[in-house]
């Protein structure tokens, strides 16, 4: 694949789009924008919200709750764990504490239906993403 001349400095490719299934779609929607996601969509049958570069977050549904304390099948990364965790706590999210990790911190909160959502620390340094 040939790269395009240009000072974008990004990777050339990026996550289009993940999934999370949820017994309320309006609700599923409304916490992943109080975790700061942006709407884009939300109807009845499916919300759409957009995470930074533009991956989007489609929430599809599902009669079945997780059993509890399943992991979310993804994680969210941002980049001052510290001041996150401080917001989601005033928002009432009730955030976990922050566990050092190797290459990430983490703190778990939990999101739509109980599944639990790892936040980690980005590791992208000075690098565009």
């Amino acid at each position: 694949m040939a790269k395009a001349k240009s000072k974008d400095r990004r990777p050339p490719v990026a996550v289009a789009h993940v999934f999370l299934r949820a017994t309320d779609i309006h609700a599923a929607a409304d916490w992943l924008e109080t975790v700061g996601m942006r709407s884009i969509f939300n109807g009845d049958e499916v919300a759409v919200l957009e995470l930074r570069g533009g991956t989007h977050a489609v929430v599809l549904p599902t009669r079945r709750k997780p059993r509890k304390g399943t992991e979310a099948p993804f994680d969210l990364m941002v980049d001052d764990l510290a001041a996150t965790r401080r917001a989601f706590a005033a928002k009432g999210l009730q955030p976990g504490r922050i566990r050092k990790g190797r290459i990430h911190d983490t703190f778990d909160v939990v999101g739509p239906d109980g599944y639990v959502f790892a936040i980690t620390s980005s590791h992208a340094g000075r690098r565009a993403v």
